[in-house]
Protein backbone atom coordinates (compact mmCIF):
# COMPACT_ATOMS: atom_id res chain seq x y z
CA UNK A 1 0.00 0.00 0.00
CA UNK A 2 1.16 3.72 -0.81
CA UNK A 3 1.57 5.58 2.20
CA UNK A 4 0.94 9.24 1.90
CA UNK A 5 3.11 11.90 1.82
CA UNK A 6 4.19 13.41 4.92
CA UNK A 7 5.22 16.92 3.18
CA UNK A 8 2.99 18.12 0.05
CA UNK A 9 4.07 21.07 -0.92
CA UNK A 10 1.71 22.46 -4.04
CA UNK A 11 2.79 24.76 -6.47
CA UNK A 12 4.43 26.92 -4.09
CA UNK A 13 5.97 30.55 -5.50
CA UNK A 14 7.62 33.24 -3.13
CA UNK A 15 7.94 36.36 -4.47
CA UNK A 16 9.22 39.39 -2.77
CA UNK A 17 8.61 42.72 -4.95
CA UNK A 18 9.60 42.23 -8.62
CA UNK A 19 11.84 39.29 -7.76
CA UNK A 20 10.93 35.64 -7.93
CA UNK A 21 12.72 33.60 -4.98
CA UNK A 22 10.77 30.24 -5.28
CA UNK A 23 8.42 29.47 -8.74
CA UNK A 24 5.63 27.24 -8.92
CA UNK A 25 7.38 24.33 -6.48
CA UNK A 26 5.79 20.98 -6.10
CA UNK A 27 6.78 18.13 -4.45
CA UNK A 28 6.29 15.13 -2.58
CA UNK A 29 8.37 13.99 0.56
CA UNK A 30 7.77 10.37 1.85
CA UNK A 31 7.17 8.97 5.46
CA UNK A 32 10.42 7.77 6.90
CA UNK A 33 12.84 8.73 4.89
CA UNK A 34 16.08 10.65 5.20
CA UNK A 35 15.01 13.39 2.08
CA UNK A 36 17.98 15.54 0.94
CA UNK A 37 17.50 19.02 -0.46
CA UNK A 38 20.40 20.45 -2.36
CA UNK A 39 20.85 23.49 -4.93
CA UNK A 40 23.36 26.08 -5.94
CA UNK A 41 24.18 28.91 -3.76
CA UNK A 42 20.36 31.43 -4.16
CA UNK A 43 18.60 28.53 -5.49
CA UNK A 44 15.98 28.92 -2.82
CA UNK A 45 16.55 25.91 -0.25
CA UNK A 46 16.42 28.14 2.98
CA UNK A 47 13.13 30.27 1.51
CA UNK A 48 11.46 26.87 1.22
CA UNK A 49 12.54 25.92 4.89
CA UNK A 50 11.24 28.84 6.26
CA UNK A 51 8.00 28.64 4.46
CA UNK A 52 7.79 25.32 5.26
CA UNK A 53 7.90 26.16 9.23
CA UNK A 54 5.93 28.74 9.22
CA UNK A 55 8.88 31.58 8.99
CA UNK A 56 7.98 33.01 5.74
CA UNK A 57 4.98 33.91 4.29
CA UNK A 58 3.58 31.77 1.07
CA UNK A 59 2.93 33.93 -1.98
CA UNK A 60 1.37 31.38 -3.90
CA UNK A 61 0.02 27.93 -3.59
CA UNK A 62 0.69 25.79 0.04
CA UNK A 63 1.95 23.21 1.71
CA UNK A 64 0.27 20.22 3.75
CA UNK A 65 2.10 18.46 6.12
CA UNK A 66 -0.04 15.50 7.44
CA UNK A 67 -2.58 16.54 5.30
CA UNK A 68 -2.97 20.46 7.49
CA UNK A 69 -2.19 23.53 5.40
CA UNK A 70 0.07 26.10 6.76
CA UNK A 71 -1.51 28.48 5.48
CA UNK A 72 -4.82 27.82 6.84
CA UNK A 73 -4.00 25.59 9.90
CA UNK A 74 -1.27 26.51 10.72
CA UNK A 75 -1.04 25.50 14.59
CA UNK A 76 -2.58 21.90 13.50
CA UNK A 77 0.26 21.79 10.43
CA UNK A 78 3.36 22.59 12.55
CA UNK A 79 2.38 20.31 15.16
CA UNK A 80 4.08 17.78 13.64
CA UNK A 81 7.09 19.29 12.68
CA UNK A 82 10.45 19.62 14.55
CA UNK A 83 13.02 22.14 13.05
CA UNK A 84 16.33 23.82 13.64
CA UNK A 85 16.97 26.53 10.97
CA UNK A 86 20.24 27.64 10.85
CA UNK A 87 21.59 27.13 14.68
CA UNK A 88 20.05 25.61 17.28
CA UNK A 89 19.24 27.73 20.20
CA UNK A 90 19.96 27.50 23.71
CA UNK A 91 20.76 29.14 27.48
CA UNK A 92 24.31 28.65 27.75
CA UNK A 93 24.11 29.02 31.22
CA UNK A 94 21.86 26.05 32.23
CA UNK A 95 22.47 22.21 31.54
CA UNK A 96 22.21 20.59 28.69
CA UNK A 97 18.99 18.63 30.43
CA UNK A 98 17.32 22.42 32.27
CA UNK A 99 17.49 23.67 28.46
CA UNK A 100 15.11 20.12 27.44
CA UNK A 101 13.15 20.57 30.21
CA UNK A 102 12.58 24.29 29.54
CA UNK A 103 11.89 23.08 26.09
CA UNK A 104 9.37 20.77 27.14
CA UNK A 105 6.53 22.91 28.65
CA UNK A 106 5.80 23.84 24.99
CA UNK A 107 4.53 20.84 24.27
CA UNK A 108 1.56 19.35 26.49
CA UNK A 109 2.11 15.70 28.00
CA UNK A 110 6.46 15.14 27.77
CA UNK A 111 7.35 13.15 30.89
CA UNK A 112 11.02 13.23 31.84
CA UNK A 113 11.14 9.85 30.62
CA UNK A 114 10.15 11.00 27.11
CA UNK A 115 13.19 13.85 27.78
CA UNK A 116 16.12 10.84 28.49
CA UNK A 117 14.49 9.29 25.85
CA UNK A 118 15.36 11.94 23.50
CA UNK A 119 18.58 12.59 25.07
CA UNK A 120 19.89 8.85 24.67
CA UNK A 121 18.71 8.62 20.92
CA UNK A 122 21.43 11.19 20.57
CA UNK A 123 23.77 9.68 22.77
CA UNK A 124 24.07 12.80 25.13
CA UNK A 125 23.28 10.95 28.13
CA UNK A 126 26.75 11.38 30.03
CA UNK A 127 27.35 15.26 29.47
CA UNK A 128 23.24 16.50 29.64
CA UNK A 129 23.76 17.22 33.30
CA UNK A 130 26.80 19.63 32.27
CA UNK A 131 26.55 23.24 31.15
CA UNK A 132 25.96 23.62 27.47
CA UNK A 133 28.57 26.82 28.03
CA UNK A 134 30.89 23.66 28.08
CA UNK A 135 29.73 22.19 24.94
CA UNK A 136 31.66 21.74 21.75
CA UNK A 137 29.47 22.80 18.20
CA UNK A 138 28.63 18.68 17.79
CA UNK A 139 26.84 18.73 20.79
CA UNK A 140 25.03 21.56 20.69
CA UNK A 141 24.12 20.33 17.22
CA UNK A 142 23.23 16.66 19.21
CA UNK A 143 21.23 18.85 21.54
CA UNK A 144 19.57 20.51 19.18
CA UNK A 145 17.82 16.98 17.74
CA UNK A 146 16.86 16.04 21.02
CA UNK A 147 14.78 19.02 21.49
CA UNK A 148 13.37 19.25 18.10
CA UNK A 149 12.15 15.51 18.28
CA UNK A 150 11.11 15.55 21.80
CA UNK A 151 6.73 16.29 20.65
CA UNK A 152 7.79 13.10 18.25
CA UNK A 153 7.25 15.11 15.30
CA UNK A 154 6.52 13.03 12.08
CA UNK A 155 8.86 16.17 10.42
CA UNK A 156 12.02 16.98 11.10
CA UNK A 157 13.78 19.89 9.27
CA UNK A 158 17.22 20.76 9.44
CA UNK A 159 19.13 23.35 7.97
CA UNK A 160 22.53 23.15 7.00
CA UNK A 161 22.99 20.58 10.15
CA UNK A 162 26.83 19.70 9.29
CA UNK A 163 27.81 23.20 9.63
CA UNK A 164 30.94 23.78 12.02
CA UNK A 165 30.99 20.24 12.40
CA UNK A 166 33.97 17.96 12.46
CA UNK A 167 34.16 14.60 10.37
CA UNK A 168 33.09 13.06 13.91
CA UNK A 169 30.40 14.67 14.82
CA UNK A 170 28.83 15.04 10.94
CA UNK A 171 29.14 11.27 10.85
CA UNK A 172 27.57 11.15 14.75
CA UNK A 173 24.66 13.32 13.79
CA UNK A 174 24.45 11.09 9.91
CA UNK A 175 24.23 7.85 11.92
CA UNK A 176 21.60 9.34 14.52
CA UNK A 177 19.20 11.30 11.72
CA UNK A 178 19.21 7.26 9.67
CA UNK A 179 17.95 5.62 12.97
CA UNK A 180 15.62 8.22 13.31
CA UNK A 181 14.02 7.33 10.00
CA UNK A 182 14.39 3.95 9.99
CA UNK A 183 13.23 3.27 14.06
CA UNK A 184 10.97 5.60 14.43
CA UNK A 185 9.19 6.69 10.56
CA UNK A 186 10.33 10.30 10.99
CA UNK A 187 10.72 11.68 8.10
CA UNK A 188 14.17 13.92 7.90
CA UNK A 189 14.09 16.84 5.25
CA UNK A 190 17.66 18.32 5.61
CA UNK A 191 19.64 20.54 3.46
CA UNK A 192 23.38 20.84 3.60
CA UNK A 193 26.80 21.79 0.63
CA UNK A 194 28.70 18.68 1.63
CA UNK A 195 27.12 16.36 -1.31
CA UNK A 196 29.38 13.45 -0.09
CA UNK A 197 27.39 13.62 2.97
CA UNK A 198 23.77 13.90 1.54
CA UNK A 199 25.01 11.48 -0.31
CA UNK A 200 25.64 8.88 2.45
CA UNK A 201 22.70 10.15 4.81
CA UNK A 202 19.82 10.52 2.14
CA UNK A 203 17.24 8.03 0.44
CA UNK A 204 16.22 10.61 -1.79
CA UNK A 205 17.47 13.97 -2.85
CA UNK A 206 15.59 16.86 -4.39
CA UNK A 207 17.19 19.12 -6.73
CA UNK A 208 16.14 23.18 -6.77
CA UNK A 209 17.86 25.62 -9.65
CA UNK A 210 16.59 29.32 -9.81
CA UNK A 211 13.82 28.67 -7.61
CA UNK A 212 12.59 25.58 -9.72
CA UNK A 213 12.60 21.78 -8.63
CA UNK A 214 14.76 20.48 -11.27
CA UNK A 215 15.92 16.71 -10.54
CA UNK A 216 14.39 14.21 -7.93
CA UNK A 217 17.24 11.30 -7.51
CA UNK A 218 16.57 8.16 -5.40
CA UNK A 219 19.92 7.00 -3.95
CA UNK A 220 21.38 3.42 -3.69
CA UNK A 221 22.76 2.75 0.26
CA UNK A 222 23.42 -0.99 -1.23
CA UNK A 223 19.80 -2.50 -0.68
CA UNK A 224 18.79 -1.41 -4.11
CA UNK A 225 16.57 -5.30 -5.76
CA UNK A 226 19.86 -7.15 -7.46
CA UNK A 227 17.99 -7.65 -10.55
CA UNK A 228 17.44 -4.08 -11.24
CA UNK A 229 19.59 -2.51 -14.29
CA UNK A 230 22.76 -1.20 -13.94
CA UNK A 231 25.63 0.42 -15.93
CA UNK A 232 28.00 -2.57 -16.05
CA UNK A 233 31.50 -2.22 -17.63
CA UNK A 234 33.19 -4.72 -19.68
CA UNK A 235 36.99 -4.45 -19.11
CA UNK A 236 37.95 -6.08 -22.44
CA UNK A 237 41.58 -6.19 -24.71
CA UNK A 238 38.90 -5.15 -27.90
CA UNK A 239 36.26 -3.25 -26.91
CA UNK A 240 35.53 -2.04 -30.34
CA UNK A 241 34.43 -5.84 -31.47
CA UNK A 242 32.74 -6.29 -28.00
CA UNK A 243 30.31 -3.10 -29.40
CA UNK A 244 30.13 -4.78 -32.37
CA UNK A 245 29.20 -8.03 -30.97
CA UNK A 246 27.07 -7.23 -28.34
CA UNK A 247 25.40 -4.60 -30.48
CA UNK A 248 24.62 -2.19 -27.45
CA UNK A 249 26.11 -0.04 -25.09
CA UNK A 250 29.49 2.53 -25.37
CA UNK A 251 33.16 2.44 -25.18
CA UNK A 252 35.39 4.12 -22.57
CA UNK A 253 38.67 3.38 -22.47
CA UNK A 254 38.81 -0.40 -22.88
CA UNK A 255 35.44 -0.90 -21.93
CA UNK A 256 32.12 -1.80 -22.72
CA UNK A 257 29.46 -0.13 -20.94
CA UNK A 258 26.24 -1.36 -20.88
CA UNK A 259 22.98 -0.72 -18.87
CA UNK A 260 22.21 -4.51 -18.27
CA UNK A 261 20.56 -6.84 -15.18
CA UNK A 262 22.45 -9.28 -13.51
CA UNK A 263 21.60 -11.56 -15.49
CA UNK A 264 22.06 -10.38 -18.73
CA UNK A 265 25.73 -9.13 -17.59
CA UNK A 266 26.26 -13.13 -17.40
CA UNK A 267 25.01 -13.76 -20.48
CA UNK A 268 26.69 -10.78 -22.20
CA UNK A 269 30.27 -12.26 -20.36
CA UNK A 270 29.45 -15.72 -21.87
CA UNK A 271 29.33 -14.51 -25.16
CA UNK A 272 32.20 -12.46 -25.26
CA UNK A 273 34.24 -15.41 -24.12
CA UNK A 274 32.67 -18.19 -26.70
CA UNK A 275 33.79 -15.12 -29.28
CA UNK A 276 37.30 -15.41 -27.78
CA UNK A 277 37.60 -11.37 -26.53
CA UNK A 278 39.03 -11.78 -23.20
CA UNK A 279 37.02 -10.13 -20.10
CA UNK A 280 39.69 -8.88 -17.54
CA UNK A 281 37.01 -7.50 -14.99
CA UNK A 282 33.00 -6.83 -14.95
CA UNK A 283 31.94 -3.65 -12.51
CA UNK A 284 28.95 -1.74 -12.12
CA UNK A 285 29.56 2.11 -13.22
CA UNK A 286 28.56 4.42 -10.53
CA UNK A 287 28.34 8.09 -10.62
CA UNK A 288 28.84 10.07 -7.56
CA UNK A 289 26.17 12.58 -6.55
CA UNK A 290 28.57 15.17 -7.25
CA UNK A 291 28.52 14.20 -10.67
CA UNK A 292 24.64 13.69 -11.06
CA UNK A 293 24.25 17.58 -9.27
CA UNK A 294 26.65 19.54 -11.22
CA UNK A 295 25.26 17.74 -14.41
CA UNK A 296 21.70 18.41 -13.86
CA UNK A 297 22.97 22.65 -12.52
CA UNK A 298 25.78 22.69 -15.46
CA UNK A 299 27.79 23.33 -12.77
CA UNK A 300 26.09 25.70 -10.62
CA UNK A 301 28.04 25.79 -7.57
CA UNK A 302 26.36 24.12 -4.22
CA UNK A 303 25.56 26.16 -1.49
Amino acid sequence: MVQEPVVRIQGVSKKIGSKTLIDNLTLDIPPGQVYGFLGPNGSGKTTTIRMMVGLMSITQGDILIQGSSIKSDFERAVSHVGAIVENPEMYKFLTGYQNMVHYARMSPGITRERIMEAVERVGMQHRIHDKVKTYSLGMRQRLGVAQAILHRPKLLVLDEPTNGLDPQGIRELRDYLRILAKEEGTTVFVSSHLLSEMELMCDTVAVIQQGRLIDVKELNHGDAPADGQRETAFDVDHPAQALELIGAGRIEGSSLIVAVDRSAAAAINAKLVMAGISVYGIRVVTRSLEDQFLEMTGGGHIG
